[in-house]
């Protein structure tokens, strides 16, 4: 039995809200507890939340994520509390810095000191939802913006006019980094990492979770880790898998700039230094289909969840030893009906049953 997980999924940035809506329903009836929805350079996450809190009752709900750039820290808390009320207190917000390719290519806004910035936010945020008068003098952002800081010397501490449903919504935040994942366990109740890889978690991600710990206030409780992962019970098929080894190689190799790409980086943490050279060479020198190639199967099989039953208990059981407790699945199986049905095994198998194979 696999004690203590949560399944969650990620939604599509494409696709009409209401055919979501439907796929949602069908999904919480097999066992889905958590639906998020992403935000790069798409339609915004907040439209798409909001219709689907007012469209659904009981699921819970989280942006994956919101980019700490692209909106003031006092808006970022107000949407958050908006989409709390209007879900009912079902809302999660996730947070995460993205990359300069979307920060500086889309929304124009120099991107610098994501760690600094990520840690007010969430402090701004939380003053927001108490209701306390939004004074703040950070490194970063200063509210009220004062006449020596460019401003007309008019503003005045404000709080929010609405009384949220919650003063402490959680906070799930994306982070790859050492620095970056120690400032998540330190402050924050998520972590959203990608490509994580349970056997050697503790050798890469150890020393840093443990510092942020040593700091961590215990009223946050334990770290939730929301993994998003690529989820196929039974034998995929070969087109299947060849989609997640060109999405390793599109992050391995073509995300960001050759010495600024954090996932190029995870592989050589991981131990797959020549393999993610060879990639992003690869990659970089428009060989797309050859950089798939060089992915090693060891790295898939890593950090996926694919296989028979007994593998996936396995699988399983390895991610939740090593921390991870909210799946975020994208399913792969080709037909809407068949990934609803493998979610529902899925969600069989956490609660100790037997399936008997692929749905």
């Amino acid at each position: 039995m696999v004690a203590s997980v949560k399944l969650g999924m990620i939604l599509n940035h494409t696709g009409r809200f209401d055919e979501s809506v439907e796929l949602l329903l069908a999904y919480e009836q097999a066992g889905l507890h958590l639906a998020a929805v992403p935000e790069s350079y798409s339609f915004d996450a907040v439209s798409k939340l909001g219709y689907l809190a007012a469209k659904t009752d009981r699921i819970e709900l989280m942006s994956a994520i919101l980019q700490v750039y692209s909106r003031t820290p006092a808006l970022t808390a107000m949407t958050a509390a908006g989409l709390d009320y209007v879900s009912d207190g079902r809302f999660t917000l996730g947070l995460g810095a993205s990359g300069p390719q979307v920060v500086e290519g889309f929304h124009g806004i120099k991107y610098d000191a994501p760690l600094g910035r990520t840690r007010e936010v969430v402090e701004i945020c939380r003053k927001v939802w108490r209701r306390d008068p939004l004074a703040y003098d950070g490194k970063y952002y200063r509210v009220p913006l004062a006449k020596e800081h460019g401003g007309s010397g008019l503003g005045k501490p404000m709080k929010i006019i609405n009384h949220p449903v919650r003063a402490e919504i959680p906070i799930s935040v994306a982070a790859l980094g050492v620095k970056n994942v120690a400032l998540v366990a330190e402050i924050a109740q998520g972590w959203q990492p990608l490509f994580f890889h349970p056997l050697k978690a503790q050798q890469v991600w150890g020393e840093a979770l443990n510092a942020g710990f040593s700091k961590r206030d215990p009223a946050l409780g334990e770290l939730d880790i929301q993994l998003q992962v690529q989820f196929h019970l039974g034998e995929p098929s070969p087109e299947a898998v060849q989609r997640v080894r060109n999405q390793l190689a599109l992050y391995i190799g073509g995300m960001g700039a050759r010495d600024k790409n954090f996932y190029n980086q995870l592989a050589c943490r991981y131990g797959y230094d020549a393999e993610a050279t060879e990639i992003q060479d690869l990659y970089l020198s428009g060989m797309k289909a050859k950089a798939a190639e060089a992915v090693p199967q060891e790295l898939l099989d890593a950090v996926t969840l694919m296989g028979d039953e007994d593998s996936i208990r396995r699988q399983l059981e390895e991610f939740q030893a090593a921390g991870v407790r909210t799946f975020l699945l994208n399913p792969l199986a080709e037909d809407p009906g068949e990934r609803v049905e493998h979610v529902r095994s899925l969600a069989r198998i956490v609660a100790g049953e037997t399936v008997g194979g692929a749905a």
